[in-house]
Formats: structure tokens, C-alpha cells, sequence
């Protein structure tokens, strides 16, 4: 008889662990989901700024939103020292 009931009273311990840990398991699956939309939410915005920073830089949108400017544009001025320029790369000869 009390083999049965030790049998009993752990199997209950076994049996109330296993439901903590279930819970746990729901609670973090839950706090995971609502950082992974949050995340998602995050970059959809992220994606719609870069798309206006896009638009906004275009060639077009930069002509035409200079078009109405009355600019004096002058051609860049050359290098006195003969340094190369940085775009220019090692092997390219200049």
C-alpha cells in the first residue's frame, strides 16, 4: 500500500511539472510571436523609408526638383597636387 502511494504521489509530482513546463512553453511561444511581429513591423517601416529616400534621390526627382532653381553649376576643379582621385582604384592606371 504505500509503494502505491508513493507510486501516486510522484507520478502527481511528475504530472504537475510537466504542466508547468507546458505552460512555460506556451508563454515563451506566445513572447516570441509578439516580438517576431513586432520585428516584422519594424522592418515594414524600415522598407517604406527607404522606398521615400528613393524617390526622393532619383535622378528625375533631383532634376526636376532643381529644374525651377536658378543654380551656377561650375565644372570640378582639378587636382593641383596630382594626387589620384578616391574612386579611382590601384590597377586602374591613373
Amino acid at each position: 500500500m504505500l509503494k502505491l502511494l508513493l507510486c501516486l504521489a510522484w507520478s502527481m509530482a511528475i504530472g504537475v511539472a510537466l504542466l508547468e513546463l507546458r505552460q512555460q512553453q506556451l508563454n515563451l511561444t506566445y513572447q516570441i510571436d509578439a516580438l517576431h511581429n513586432h520585428i516584422e513591423s519594424s522592418q515594414s517601416e524600415l522598407w517604406n523609408q527607404q522606398l521615400n529616400i528613393a524617390e526622393c534621390t532619383a535622378p528625375n526627382a533631383v532634376t526636376a526638383t532643381l529644374k525651377g532653381q536658378d543654380l551656377k553649376m561650375s565644372a570640378p576643379a582639378s587636382n593641383p597636387l596630382g594626387e589620384k582621385n578616391w574612386i579611382t582604384t590601384p590597377d586602374s592606371g591613373d
